[in-house]
């Protein structure tokens, strides 16, 4: 069982997906109200090697030579990839070794007005930074953020990184009934979004359980109203990831493939079944046999039961 690298999963965004993890559950500079790994337990700005890169690095070799390539090596995990000083190693380690495999990045973003931080990027193939608000009212309400941070900050760190980057900008925003999704915060987005101008702009919701109760997401039809509100020449609703017609066996040791997976992000039946291309049928039972030990739990989400890890 890896300890740094999970996967691949099947993301909404990026296909197959084999991910990195390089900071402690739950390391963040940010501790959104919807985040589906939880509550921010180390609310940071503060960057140091969180986790040993190096064994990220050997974890990664282990791992590729002995399986099929993914169709991306992502930075993503437990909290945010950028805390970590130095992911930069990592990062150049997988251009120089692996040049056809594209690396991507997801993050929130906060804190690309350090200029070091945008420079450590330059290598990847798509950064996917959110963005949930362009206020500082809604910043604080639905982001959380440390202390420091500013929404104007935040806005000044992704216009610059866009202007200088030379891969693709995939902007999220993160829409949730209640907190984002008013005229005022709306209008105030479509305003920034122009100002980045990101390669794509994808609007997104809730799909997996938040860090809080009570939280629910944007229709379909909400969604569609608030693209047409941006008007941006290179939007996108995110759907949910589609199932390939061929599933490829990507690991061996089953049990611990779910148990690792779903401590990070909690899944459905269905989500499992297209990270490990297994019938839904054996699927329950090896979901039927960790439960009865009481390794896993489950809740109750817009999609159906999601399993989480104790």
């Amino acid at each position: 069982m890896y300890k740094f690298i999970f996967g691949p999963v099947p993301s909404r965004r990026l296909g197959m997906s084999l991910g990195i993890d390089i900071v402690p559950r739950k390391v963040c500079s940010l501790d959104c109200v919807y985040c589906e790994v939880g509550r921010t337990t180390k609310l940071t700005t503060e960057r140091k090697e969180y986790v040993p890169c190096q064994k990220v690095i050997d974890e990664l070799n282990s791992y590729l030579e002995n399986n099929p390539a993914p169709d991306f090596i992502t930075f993503s995990g437990y909290g945010e990839p950028t805390l970590n000083s130095e992911m930069g190693k990592v990062l150049n380690y997988i251009k120089r070794h692996y040049p056809d495999i594209k690396v991507a990045v997801l993050t929130n973003g906060t804190l690309f007005s350090d200029a070091h931080i945008r420079e450590v990027l330059m290598s990847a193939d798509v950064v996917l930074p959110s963005l949930d608000a362009a206020t500082n009212e809604t910043f604080q309400k639905i982001n959380r953020p440390e202390r420091h941070l500013t929404v104007e900050n935040h806005i000044e760190g992704l216009i610059k990184f866009k202007q200088t980057f030379k891969g693709e900008v995939w902007l999220e925003l993160f829409i949730l009934p209640g907190y984002n999704d008013h005229d005022k915060e709306i209008e105030a987005l479509k305003e920034v979004v122009e100002k980045i101008h990101p390669d794509r702009l994808q609007i997104n919701t809730l799909d997996r359980p938040g860090s809080i109760k009570g939280l629910i997401p944007a229709s379909r039809e909400e969604l569609e109203r608030i693209s047409k509100k941006l008007n941006y020449n290179k939007v996108e609703i995110i759907s949910s990831a589609a199932t390939r017609e061929v599933n490829k066996v990507y690991r061996d040791d089953t049990e611990d493939t779910i148990l690792e997976t779903i401590s990070r992000r909690p899944c459905t039946v269905y989500d499992l079944r297209n990270i490990l291309g297994l019938h839904v049928n054996e699927l329950n039972k090896y979901l039927g046999v960790l439960e009865e030990r009481g390794k896993i739990t489950t809740e109750i989400g817009e999609r159906g039961i999601f399993y989480k890890a104790k």
